[in-house]
């Protein structure tokens, strides 16, 4: 699939599931308990990607001092870049992903299923 396809069903069903999930659990309940989770998770999340962002950005100094390409790192920052804007972002899907992406072991589980799923379509030709 393209990656417009793929943008054009995430810019679509991403928000219409955000409003069923916000309708559902403030139904459930109620709506100042729903709008307090959500300030909720984005202070928590812009807390943690403060922490995990000066963190991997220590790692990123560090390898670089010692001459070492800092790519691992350097996905880690990207993911949580992305993961501090689902989580600023109102809604719950984007939460729940987001502070999947704070999560180291997840971060590493993206970037090796990403290196090999990469690897499988080279072609080493001796």
């Amino acid at each position: 699939m393209r990656i417009r396809t793929w943008l054009f069903l995430g810019f679509l069903l991403v928000p219409i599931t955000e409003v069923v999930l916000f309708y559902l659990i403030g139904s459930w309940i109620g709506i100042w308990p729903t709008l307090g989770i959500v300030v909720l998770t984005a202070l928590l999340g812009s807390y943690f990607v403060s922490k995990q962002g000066k963190f991997v950005w220590g790692s990123i100094r560090t390898e670089i001092n010692q001459g070492e390409v800092p790519t691992a790192a350097v996905v880690h920052g990207a993911m949580i870049l992305v993961a501090g804007a689902l989580l600023l972002t109102p809604g719950f899907l984007t939460d729940i992903v987001g502070f999947s992406l704070l999560v180291p072991g997840v971060r590493e589980a993206i970037r090796q299923w990403y290196i090999r799923r990469k690897m499988s379509r080279w072609v080493i030709v001796e």
